[in-house]
Formats: C-alpha cells, sequence, structure tokens
C-alpha cells in the first residue's frame, strides 16, 4: 500500500534556521541534472537507495547527466549543494528530501529560475518554480472526503495528533469540507497520552451528554478491560510524510487500558459520520480503545486515515471497515521485480520518487523543443496528461503542488485491506 508503505521516522523536520543564501550567479543552463540527496551521515542508505533508483531511470546513453550532490557531507548542506549544482549549469534539480532542505535550496534556485522536484511531501513549501513530489496529506484526505460525500457523508471531524502531519491532515480537511459546501469540520488534537485522548475524545464525540439520555447499565454487564496489540514502528521513511514528527515506538508487548464505561447499549451516535484520524504505533491502538469506550462505531462513523497504514493492515482488524488512499499497488510491481532483479532487495518507498522524478527529466529531455538548451520549461513541466509514474498517473501543477491518481482501500473484518475505489484513472479534481 501506497507503494509499500512504511511508518515515518525521520528527525531531521525540526525547524532550520533560514539563512539568506549567498548570491549565486549561473552559467547557461544545460540538460544535465543536479541531485540533491543525503549521501553520507544517518540518512546516508536511504540516500544512496534514492540515487539507484533515479540512475536506472536513466537507462539510456544519450539521458541527461546525473551531476550527484551530498547534502549531509561534512561543511555542506542543501544551500551549498543547491549553490555545487547552479554552479554546473544544471538544467533542473531533483531533491533534497525534507521540506526544511528544500527551503534552503529554493533560496538558490529560484533566483536563477532553475525548476526543482523536492522529494518532500509538504505542501507548504510548494511554489511555481518548486515542486513537492511526495505524496501529500491534502491528497489523501481529499480523496477520501470525495468518496464519503458520495455516500452521503455529511458531518465530517478529526481527531489528530498534535504534530506536523496532524495539522497537515486538519488544515486539508478544513479545506476540502469547505470546498464541497459542507459545514466546518469539528478538529481536535492530542498530546498522545492516554489521560488527554480519552479526554479530547471524550468531548469530540460529545459523550457526556449522550451517555445522559440513557440509563446506566447494569453493573454485571461491565466489559473486561480490553487489550490493544501494539502496532508496529519501522525506521524507514514513507513518501507521505518524510518531514513528520517521528512517531511513536511500540513495544513487544500487549497494552492493557481501562474498561470501557459502563452505559446502556442504545447509545445515540456521535455528532459527526465521518472521522480522520492520524496517527500509528501505540497512539493508535489507545484511540481504537477510547473510540470504543466512547461509542464510536464503524456502523454510524466512517472511519479515515492516513495512507501509512497500509503498511500495517493487517495488524488493524479492530478498525474495521475504515478507510485510507494510498496509489494502486498493482502499478508499482513491475518497479519492483526490475528493482529486485539488479538489487535483491525490496525498493524503499521514497526510490518511486527518484525513479519517477528521473524518468520524467528523460521524458522531456527526448521532447525538448528543437535547438533548446533542455525541455524543462514550466510549460512542459506541466503538462495537463501529466506523467507515468511507479504509483500511476501524476501531474505538476502550476502551483507546485503534484497531482496523484490515488485508491481508497478499507480495513477487513480480520485484518488487511481491500480496494473498495479504484483510482479515477485520471488526474481530475476528485482524484487528487
Amino acid at each position: 500500500m501506497l507503494s509499500g508503505l512504511a511508518l515515518a521516522t525521520l528527525s531531521a523536520c525540526a525547524s532550520t534556521p533560514t539563512r539568506k543564501a549567498p548570491h549565486v550567479t549561473a552559467p547557461p543552463v544545460g540538460r544535465n541534472v543536479g541531485v540533491l540527496l543525503p549521501l553520507s551521515g544517518a540518512n546516508a542508505g536511504l540516500g544512496q537507495e534514492m540515487l539507484v533508483a533515479a540512475r536506472m531511470a536513466m537507462n539510456t546513453p544519450t539521458a541527461p547527466t546525473l551531476d550527484v550532490h551530498d547534502t549531509a557531507a561534512a561543511g555542506s548542506n542543501a544551500t551549498a549543494a543547491a549553490q555545487a549544482a547552479i554552479a554546473a549549469g544544471d538544467g533542473l534539480i531533483l531533491g533534497p528530501l525534507t521540506a526544511d532542505e528544500t527551503m534552503q535550496a529554493a533560496a538558490v534556485t529560484a533566483p536563477v529560475s532553475v525548476p526543482m522536484l523536492a522529494f518532500t511531501s509538504d505542501m507548504s513549501v510548494a511554489r511555481p518554480d518548486v515542486w513537492t513530489l511526495g505524496i501529500a496529506p491534502e491528497q489523501q484526505v481529499r480523496r477520501m472526503v470525495a468518496l464519503a460525500v458520495q455516500k452521503g457523508r455529511q458531518h465530517f471531524a478529526a481527531f489528530l495528533p498534535d504534530n506536523r502531519l496532524g495539522h497537515a491532515l486538519g488544515q486539508a480537511l478544513a479545506q476540502i469540507c469547505g470546498e464541497y459546501g459542507l459545514q466546518s469540520p469539528q478538529i481536535m488534537f492530542h498530546d498522545g497520552t492516554q489521560n488527554t485522548i480519552t479526554a479530547n475524545l471524550n468531548t469530540l464525540s460529545a459523550y457526556d451528554s449522550r451517555a445522559a439520555t440513557v440509563p446506566q447499565a447494569d453493573p454485571a454487564e461491565k466489559a473486561a478491560n480490553k487489550t490493544v496489540e501494539s502496532l508496529p514502528a519501522s525506521e524507514a521513511l514513507d513518501p507521505i510524510n518524510p518531514d513528520g514528527a517521528p512517531l511513536p515506538q511500540a513495544t513487544q508487548d500487549s497494552t492493557t487500558l481501562p474498561p470501557p464505561l459502563n452505559i446502556a447499549q442504545d447509545m445515540p451516535p456521535a455528532p459527526f459520520d465521518a472521522l480522520l484520524l492520524g496517527d500509528t504505533g501505540l497512539q493508535l491502538g489507545m484511540i481504537i480503545n477510547a473510540l470504543g469506550q466512547m461509542h464510536v462505531d464503524s456502523a454510524h462513523v466512517q472511519i479515515m486515515g492516513p495512507g501509512l497504514w497500509g503498511a500495517f493492515a493487517s495488524k488493524l482488524s479492530a478498525l474495521q471497515g475504515a478507510w485510507y488512499a494510498a496509489p494502486d499497488p498493482a502499478s508499482r510491481q513491475a518497479f519492483i521485480q526490475q528493482f529486485m532483479a539488479a538489487y535483491h532487495h525490496m525498493p524503499t518507498p521514497l526510490a518511486d520518487l527518484t525513479y519517477d522524478a528521473a524518468a520524467l527529466v528523460k521524458t522531456l529531455d527526448q521532447n525538448r523543443p528543437a535547438g533548446s538548451a533542455n525541455g524543462y520549461s514550466v510549460q512542459a513541466l506541466t503538462r495537463p496528461d501529466g506523467f507515468g509514474g511507479v504509483d500511476g498517473v501524476f501531474g505538476l501543477m502550476d502551483d507546485g503542488k503534484t497531482r496523484r491518481d490515488l485508491a481508497v482501500f478499507q480495513i477487513l473484518p480480520s485484518g488487511g485491506s481491500v480496494m473498495v475505489a479504484p483510482p479515477a484513472g485520471k488526474l481530475g479534481h476528485d482524484g487528487n
């Protein structure tokens, strides 16, 4: 799911002080392409694999040369790497990886009008000359809201972690509900502790007022403590949110939480019929338990979550019926086979982005106008039909955002998932 989604643990999301980039006088741009990746340091393995994928896409002798620069080398950063690429006359930049690095590099590339295809999913850094290739939270939320509205859902809410990813999901939900003419969604955040999760979900679901309308259940009906299996954390990065805050690490043991509140079975439904979540790991287990305590169930509420869930859908039987949006995994099979034949292991999901970016470059170079230095014009980059990618069709928009054709998957009662809405087959508004 989502190209074999892994959970995000990149700590590079911490704010980087903004420094004015030194002025760079660029030579005439050519066909060569700058590549800015972490090729040393903590993320060297990831950067090297992403570079391998980019080189796989440039598989012809006449393809443009990749001018590679390490953003993590001693004494270097994204600013210095971008300066070196511009000084070399590169006509397009692929990378860097995170939102903070993208802002640094853009301060160098924008004044000389060299386009950049960054691998972040943080749309806040998108601009007309900087495209964010990661599968952004906004794209996932848009796809799920479109399907939910088609199925008659009208009242949306969100219960999200108080971090970068959570706020991006919340902002997306508010914006998209407005576009559909729906009432503003109720959005509440939590700090990841059991007390906050329980208290805030109690408020969001209007539990107390709902419980007041029904008689108390017989004490003999009290449920036993529920045990929620800890959900796995991963050391890999995810193309949805490589910039997000580190996700909580799960323990090896199950986590026992307090029993559900003792109320009658005819509790009125929650004041929303669609609920967006954003957690993974142990915190998601706490939320699943709290949803049960607050009598928020799939019979009345469509639960929605991030594409990160695809990496461990087999563990999510307690969320049966919940949705997440991600590319159709069938789209990725040819790339996986090609990569494994050459390197004998599964590619990381972020390798998809570097492969796609390099393949895009090769396509534009092969179709460049006669007499032009390269084919990397804004008009060529934002062509309406988009480009074929490892995870399906994608297109670059004038404002720096990337359109993607996502499917919607539903968690099965036994765990795992099934596609319930295929990609739209086009780069239309609802297919993002």
